[in-house]
């Protein structure tokens, strides 16, 4: 649907967000070409947009002297060198958020579109967002008096990325809307961060910033979180203004609450909230517009390749400092002592968190990004890990490894030489560790010595899984099962002796700690 004196754009990109991008160029009439390196992504987009152009060759887009501009919505570790390509091919570039992955090459890369006469924009779309501009206006003109603090939450369940962590993939919108609202760089950025899913990327990062006119600010982010939010709230001395990205109607609320000092204590004053009216529209369309608009009158953009850098700028400081400061870890004292006892012949890896109590003896290894809990019992020649979570009071006897996808809860017994199978059909010379399959020993299950758990199975809270039986499917809560492929023979109370259930009753006792079950079917039983 292009338009034969509409200025023309090539979109690189046609993933997760780049189909967005094309949805509203297409819509506006100027998209001319779409190239996508992905065969299956490029022929769906080619039979929505059944006339544009299409192509897996950014040659053919950067040597079409019909296309005025360029939009790059590919993976953060391209957008570098295709800007580059694009800015030499006398093209002006819309990229999405960041501008690149280092300052030195973002600093470059302005240089160029300078001295090529070039629009260089970055995709840091909230300043196109109708609220966010509302809530500036409030700042400068001064209703929510001076602003003390500002904070936002962009949490979501995914979309997880292996090119980047979730500082560069979340941080950048808001990076930008409050170095916008402060008006200048901070002069201290701290951050923290947990990887938990890889070793080497952050899921989750809290990063804090502080500004020369004393105003501090914190960026939490992660793509681990149960529900998604996107908040920005800015607090004044005057009033407060809440920004929810999620809210259909009221995206933007103030909060006339203030502080009175009473006595030399300080009072909350709580006030109604008020909703702010704000246009609507769609902020990727007025994005693309800018942009259109851009080359065609050659003005600088709201979010020009400066306004990149400075993200950029902040964003590499907010990395610096996660690597300088990892998590914290629970792995001495306050006095300076461990609370936890290692024999000298163990060796325990980076970022391993161990437990107040616990005891790691003779020739263990605890590999990288494990977990235990407090009072744990480590056997001599147990290997754990990688990134293993143990539970607290967990004993783990002889000759035993506990590899990643398999996790231990609270107060689990694995006996000597027991094992955890990880992969169902492993072949030396085929690597399959994508394919773990994940298994779960339940709160106070009982794994006796030289048993086989087969990876995949749930073994259910208090099991006991009898000595050499090799477990091939779920165990339930309080089985006893033995045998090779293990079967169901009884019952065990969570004190470890046998409930007795007579005939077809379904009331069941432990004659020695006199606890009461109810057996519900073939292989349910549950405390009454």
């Amino acid at each position: 649907m292009t338009r034969s004196n509409a200025t023309q754009i090539a979109c690189i990109g046609g993933g997760y967000w780049g189909k967005n991008l094309i949805r509203n160029l297409y819509d506006l009439g100027v998209l001319s070409w779409v190239c996508e390196i992905d065969a299956e992504r490029l022929a769906e987009l080619r039979a929505t947009y059944p006339s544009t152009d299409f192509t897996d060759s950014t040659n053919r887009v950067f040597g079409d002297p019909n296309t005025a501009g360029v939009v790059i919505a590919t993976p953060a570790a391209n957008h570098g060198e295709l800007v580059r390509q694009a800015l030499l091919a006398d093209k002006d570039v819309f990229v999405e958020k960041p501008l690149c992955l280092s300052v030195e090459e973002g600093k470059q890369l302005v240089a160029l579109a300078f001295e090529r006469r070039r629009v260089l924009m970055v995709g840091h779309l909230l300043w196109y967002h109708p609220a966010v501009l509302q809530l500036k206006k409030l700042v400068e003109e001064g209703e929510l008096g001076r602003v003390e603090y500002i904070y936002s939450n962009r949490l979501n369940l995914g979309k997880i990325r292996r090119e980047e962590n979730i500082l560069w993939s979340f941080a950048p919108h808001d990076i930008s809307v409050i170095l916008g609202l402060v008006g200048e760089l901070p002069d201290s950025v701290k951050a923290q961060g947990g990887n938990y899913l890889h070793d080497k990327i952050a899921d989750v990062t809290l990063s804090l910033l502080s500004f020369p006119s004393g105003v501090k600010a914190h960026i939490f982010v992660s793509w681990l979180h149960p529900y998604k939010e996107q908040k920005l709230i800015v607090v004044g001395d005057r009033q407060m203004a809440v920004f929810d990205d999620l809210e259909t109607e009221n995206k933007l609320v103030l909060y006339p609450h203030s502080i009175k000092w009473k006595n030399h204590q300080p009072i909350p004053n709580r006030a109604d909230a008020r909703p702010v009216p704000v246009d609507c529209g769609e902020p990727l369309k007025a994005e693309c517009l800018h942009f259109l608009e851009c080359i065609e009158t050659r003005q600088l953009p709201v979010t020009d390749g400066l306004e990149g850098l400075r993200v950029l700028t902040v964003l590499q400081q907010c990395q610096d400092a996660l690597v300088a400061t990892p998590w914290p870890s629970k792995s001495h004292s306050a006095n300076g002592q461990q609370p936890y006892f290692v024999h000298e012949s163990a060796v325990l890896d980076e970022n391993v968190e161990i437990g107040d109590g616990t005891t790691i003896w003779h020739f263990s290894h605890v590999l990288r990004n494990c977990r235990l809990g407090n009072d744990c019992r480590i056997g001599q020649n147990v290997v754990i890990g990688p990134n293993v979570r143990i539970g607290n009071g967990v004993k783990i006897q002889n000759n035993v490894s506990v590899y990643e996808g398999v996790t231990l809860e609270d107060e689990v017994f694995c006996g000597p030489s027991m094992v955890f199978t990880i992969l169902f059909n492993p072949r030396s010379e085929i690597r399959r560790m994508d394919e773990l399959r994940p298994t779960l020993v339940r709160r106070g299950a009982t794994l006796g010595a030289n048993c086989t758990i087969v990876c995949g199975a749930t073994i259910g809270q208090y099991a006991f899984v009898g000595a050499g039986a090799v477990v091939t499917r779920d165990v339930p809560d309080f089985a006893l099962v033995v045998g090779n492929p293990a079967r169901i023979i009884g019952w065990l109370c969570a004190c470890g002796n046998r409930i007795e259930v007579k005939g077809n009753k379904r009331d069941g006792i432990c004659r020695s700690c006199h606890r009461r079950y109810l057996k519900i079917g073939k292989e349910e039983v549950r405390a009454a």
